[in-house]
């Protein structure tokens, strides 16, 4: 049982599950975000541009309500389903253009840390090792 708890607490304390905790949260903010805007501006234009549609009432009904018998309506709510598609679609166009961002500053980075890596071995190659200047000064001395 204590080999157990240690592999778990092993587990619970490494770097990646943390980042996968803090990312799914982020991802639950994001996600509220991105609904808000499809909700609130982008679906309310998209009615407009077609006539004053609201998306999430557009249905259609299989069976129409019945109260006197105590039949409630059945419907098929593909207003909500569209909205949802939309939904995602932002969603996975945000997240693409962060990755796109990221991996830009990324690239940016390395090729910047590689030509820092390039000029200091140039530099190394034009200055002399230690080594070499006191073989030059000992040389320089017998000739004299």
């Amino acid at each position: 049982m204590k080999k157990f708890i240690s592999e778990f607490k092993e587990f619970i304390s490494r770097g990646s599950v943390i980042d996968l905790a803090v990312g799914l949260i982020m991802g639950s903010a994001f996600t509220a975000i991105v609904s808000s805007l499809v909700n609130d501006i982008v679906m309310p234009l998209i009615g407009a541009i077609f006539g004053g549609i609201d998306f999430t009432t557009l249905r259609w009904v299989i069976r129409a309500a019945d109260e006197a018998k105590g039949i409630e309506e059945a419907s098929l709510n593909y207003g909500s389903f569209i909205q949802a598609i939309v939904n995602f679609i932002l969603i996975a166009l945000v997240i693409f253009l962060v990755i796109k961002a990221i991996n830009g500053v990324r690239a940016k980075l390395e090729k910047k840390k590689e030509e820092e890596e390039e000029k200091e071995e140039e530099a190394a190659e034009e200055e002399p090792s230690e080594e070499v200047l006191l073989l030059r000064e000992i040389r320089d001395s017998l000739k004299k």
